[in-house]
């Protein structure tokens, strides 16, 4: 059995949520942001029902001044059986 890390995207979302209302940032602030017609992604990133794609983790890191790190919620508990 090894431990593979998995993001937590509930946890993430909250992240996003927390650092996003930190920033003084509103959704709609971060749909123009990311030049998105609707506010219906960032909504999703924040209850964790889907994750940010690699480019705008990058974005929003710098947006918030943090790494990517300081979103994204690994868990390590995730147990699988890796296969040849």
């Amino acid at each position: 059995m090894v431990t593979i890390p998995a993001i937590d995207m509930v946890a993430t979302g909250e992240n996003i949520t927390r650092l996003r209302e930190d920033a003084g940032l509103s959704v709609k602030d971060l749909q123009n942001i990311f030049g998105f017609a609707t506010p219906q992604a960032i909504y999703k990133w924040q209850h964790g029902t889907a994750m940010p794609t690699v480019d705008n983790l990058v974005v929003l890191a710098a947006l918030f001044d943090v790494h990517i790190d300081e979103i994204l919620v690994i868990d390590g508990d995730i147990h699988s059986q890796l296969s040849a």
